[in-house]
């Protein structure tokens, strides 16, 4: 917490705007789309998830539908996909932002195409902070007329040629679940590129109630819209958003450094100064062959054993129970960064001396 949020949600509790409307919605959607510019129109919503969902059904995904969703990322990606019905086909990452692979992606499409179903949607993340090949993947989508559903939940803050994440989509969005760059305990937004967009999905989070005096409903509705007392505490968190941006590089820096000499560790970061990288999560792959045998999972038992967390990386989607059996494209770039890597203490709040905590178990173990 950044010091004024309790600001914002005291003025919510005095003015007794407690309901998902009021000052801080409105104030919260105006800090976002300033932060983010390029003329976007930002819904305060209950999570990501939900802004997830919301920007399938403005996309007019119904059931039956395809949705391409690349598969190294969190299950809150793909779900929403289930919820209308649809059928997820994964596709595979490419080895320099760890994001959906282009080459891949053409051939999902190609082989649906074949197979008589269009997909109706591209789901496309910024994996830990990483902006994916934007300019690539957007050429892959044009080529064939589907929309990009920009999964920015993890990237609020990065950039790509100046450019922030969260703007590159036909449908962007963002989340500020509890560990995020920022939070509002939970909650999230959906980013459009025009008003009547945002204005749709509003409705379709507020129960889609018709301009009726009455209670009418015509389309179904959801329940996502974010309260003001949550969009209070975004409004205080948008005030320490770079800072919390800068103590986040400052530790993936931290990690650069300690690991410079060993070479069985690499740490995941941007390809080139095209990419600007808000680092939410720090990670690593080992490689056991340079390791003498050792894996990540030796290494993750050793730090847990040192009371410091650390946890592997998304298990891929094709990988997972629910999804088995629905369609995949691509290689094993996904599970060989499951099977080596780990994501490492990341937080704003780390101190000196955890880091030196840190530094001295890696170094034990090494």
């Amino acid at each position: 917490m950044g010091g004024t949020e309790t600001k914002y949600v005291q003025e919510a509790f005095d003015t007794n705007w407690i309901a998902p409307l009021g000052p801080n919605v409105t104030g919260f959607e105006q800090d976002l789309e300033t932060y983010i510019g390029q003329e976007t129109y930002v819904a305060a919503l209950s999570s990501g998830t939900a802004a997830i969902h919301l920007g399938l059904i403005l996309l007019d995904v119904k059931a039956g539908d395809e949705v391409i969703c690349q598969s190294f990322t969190f299950s809150a990606s793909a779900n929403p996909i289930l919820y209308q019905g649809a059928l997820p086909v994964f596709v595979d990452s490419e080895p320099e932002t760890w994001n959906i692979c282009p080459q891949s992606l053409e051939e999902a499409i190609k082989d649906r195409l074949k197979k008589g179903k269009k997909p109706k949607a591209i789901i496309a993340v910024h994996l830990y902070g990483v902006p994916y090949q934007v300019e690539t993947v957007r050429s892959v989508a044009d080529r064939y007329g589907i929309p990009i559903l920009e999964d920015s939940a993890e990237a609020l803050g990065s950039t790509y040629k100046g450019q922030a994440c969260g703007t590159f989509g036909d449908i962007g969005i963002l989340s500020f679940n509890g560990n995020k760059i920022i939070t509002t305990s939970g909650g999230g937004a959906i980013v459009t590129k025009t008003k009547e967009l945002k204005d749709r999905a509003v409705f379709f989070s507020t129960q889609s109630r018709d301009n009726a005096p009455h209670y009418q409903h015509s389309e179904i509705g959801y329940n996502y819209r974010m309260s003001n007392i949550c969009a209070g505490i975004g409004r205080g968190q948008m005030e320490v958003l770079d800072k919390h941006v800068a103590m986040r590089r400052d530790m993936n820096a931290f990690y650069q450094s300690l690991f410079s000499g060993i070479e069985s560790v690499t740490v995941f970061t941007v390809p080139n100064a095209d990419y600007f990288s808000n680092c939410w999560l720090s990670a690593i792959t080992v490689d056991p062959a340079k390791a003498n045998g050792r894996t990540r999972e030796d290494l993750r038992l050793f730090l847990e054993k040192r009371d410091i967390e650390c946890r592997p990386l998304w298990k891929p989607m094709h990988l997972q129970p629910i999804f088995a059996g629905n369609p995949y494209y691509g290689g094993n770039v996904a599970e060989t960064l499951f099977d080596q890597g780990l994501c490492l203490p990341s937080g704003s709040n780390l101190t000196n001396s955890d880091r030196k905590r840190i530094a001295d178990a890696f170094i034990d173990f090494f």
